[in-house]
């Protein structure tokens, strides 16, 4: 196969230097606008379109010999047609094979800053937040004509990341917020998150705690919270409509915060969502954080948070990222919903698998894994 690189001004130029050189039945494998040097002493840069093309070698003719061995075969025609349609074939796959390259060879930026941009990307980070930060970047190092390494651009990359992300909120739960709700999906670990934040606040902060749930629609959880409180030697209250929970709220007032596990359903079911907006229309003055597990898919993680928007969620708690490698949804998260970020929890061990959430912990899961440069 003849393989060339073609480049002019505009594209119906290129495809004229293509045909007169390689014919009509070259392929065009990528194209690309790229900036080359010009005029007086190389200093003035001019736009051109970079296509690389290419041409198979004609296949040779039959020579007599082998016309007339066919001839004679009886098979002959059933030989030709499935030679024919095994070459068709191989072609396709070649062709196939040539794109997919294609597509891989597209580079956004310089090879430099490219891996780091694909490593992103392969985070499930957003692509529009991936650009964000790495046109930040990049415009940082050509006005302060730094010389991009691969170190550099990863360290770079991360504090982009946290200026990015400094904007936000990063308050862990205290005991000016008397009633704090914990809203979610089921299975994101609403009722060990909280028994891990009333653990810590109990243990090493010596607050008053109180748990309230009324995650009624599963016995387990109610019992897993009843051993926790008992563990921790602090009061729970079971409440199943909205006036016990009233009643249970003044019950405990004099503690210094009461925690409220919600019932962990389908998040798409609307009587779900409009249950806790009942519950929290009361007069009681709450805060709202919404559990998401890290080991959703990151646009199922972004559909979950659409369907609890319209409630006045105060931050985000983030759970499971001992289970997943993709972080990317962190940034998503933070950066298209302008959303705060409470805590992350890594583990089952209560308390100790609780982490305060910050800009620089995110950008270190968001930089910390290996890619080629």
């Amino acid at each position: 196969m003849k393989v060339k690189k073609y480049a002019a001004p505009t594209m119906p130029e290129v495809m004229k230097q293509i045909r007169n050189e390689l014919g009509s039945e070259a392929v065009i494998l990528n194209s690309r606008k790229v900036k080359r040097s010009g005029g007086f002493m190389g200093l003035k840069k001019k736009s051109l379109v970079e296509v690389v093309a290419a041409l198979d070698p004609v296949p040779k003719p039959l020579n007599q010999e082998t016309k007339l061995m066919e001839t004679n075969d009886p098979l002959s025609e059933y030989k030709r047609t499935s030679d024919s349609a095994a070459h068709v074939l191989n072609e396709i796959q070649v062709l196939k094979k040539l794109i997919h390259q294609s597509t891989m060879n597209k580079s956004k930026y310089p090879a430099i800053y490219q891996s780091i941009y694909m490593y992103l990307l392969e985070q499930e980070t957003d692509e529009t937040v991936a650009c964000r930060i790495l046109d930040q970047v990049v415009s940082f190092h050509e006005s302060e004509n730094i010389e991009p390494t691969r170190e550099r651009v990863k360290q770079d990359v991360k504090k982009e990341i946290m200026i990015q992300l400094e904007a936000l909120s990063y308050k862990p739960i205290s005991s000016e917020q008397k009633v704090v709700h914990f809203v979610g999906p089921t299975g994101v670990g609403k009722t060990t998150t909280i028994a891990k934040i009333a653990a810590k606040s109990v243990l090493k902060e010596g607050k008053r705690v109180a748990f309230i749930t009324a995650d009624t629609y599963r016995i387990a959880a109610v019992e897993q919270l009843k051993t926790y409180a008992r563990i921790l030697n602090v009061p729970v209250e079971v409440v199943y409509t909205k006036e016990d929970y009233i009643n249970a709220v003044k019950k405990l007032e004099d503690y210094d915060f009461i925690l409220v596990d919600t019932a962990g359903r389908n998040f798409r079911e609307e009587i779900y969502i409009n249950e806790l907006s009942d519950c929290i229309e009361s007069d009681i003055t709450i805060d709202i954080y919404l559990v998401l597990s890290l080991t959703s898919k990151a646009k199922d993680l972004m559909e979950i948070y659409e369907q609890f928007r319209y409630l006045p969620i105060n931050q985000v708690i983030l759970t499971k990222i001992d289970e997943t490698r993709q972080y990317g949804s962190m940034l998503n998260l933070a950066l298209e919903k302008k959303t705060g970020i409470a805590y992350i929890t890594n583990g089952q061990d209560v308390p100790d698998d609780l982490m305060e959430a910050t800009p620089e912990l995110i950008a270190n899961y968001c930089t910390g894994g290996s890619y080629h440069a």
